[in-house]
């Protein structure tokens, strides 16, 4: 009897083995590169925070002319006048420091908010892709060792996005 379950267990099991499933692989950092959407998150971050950078600059250039100034007039200057560049020069390099930092900060931010709704696009795009091919399973690209070149979705939803732009 126990013989019997496991010769029937094993007929039911052995058509279930022979449906293989159909997965599909994309590779994320490629994808990301060659979207269009790409270069205008750039540009409109550029414009966003563009003012912002140009008073940076401004900021270093000054400490940098601030710097040349001292080692050109050194030996010329007066104790009072070396210690009224040196305390501008501190001054400027912190506000620099306070400046910069936080326009690093607000950059990534945004940059990481931008890249939050492209990826949001990157998968609707692979859920249709899979969903039209009938694919059982994507994996990201780094996940697997070894996958055929036609099991690579990638291209397909770089295209799928350029066209929905």
């Amino acid at each position: 009897m126990v013989n019997r379950a496991l010769i029937t267990l094993a007929l039911f099991a052995t058509p279930m083995l022979a449906q293989a499933e159909k997965i599909a692989v994309v590779d994320m950092g490629e994808v990301f590169e060659q979207l269009p959407q790409r270069e205008q998150i750039s540009k409109s971050l550029k414009a966003e925070f563009g003012d912002r950078v140009a008073e940076v600059q401004k900021m270093q250039e000054e400490m940098r002319s601030l710097v040349e100034k001292q080692q050109r007039d050194g030996a010329l200057m007066s104790d009072a006048q070396k210690t009224e560049l040196v305390r501008k020069m501190e001054s400027l390099k912190s506000e620099f420091q306070l400046k910069g930092k936080a326009l690093d900060e607000d950059m990534r931010r945004r940059q990481g908010e931008e890249q939050n709704k492209l990826l949001v696009q990157v998968q609707k795009a692979i859920n249709t892709i899979a969903g039209k091919e009938k694919y059982d399973m994507v994996l990201q690209r780094g996940a697997v060792i070894f996958v055929k070149p036609e099991a690579d979705i990638s291209s397909k939803v770089v295209e799928a996005l350029s066209k929905g732009k």
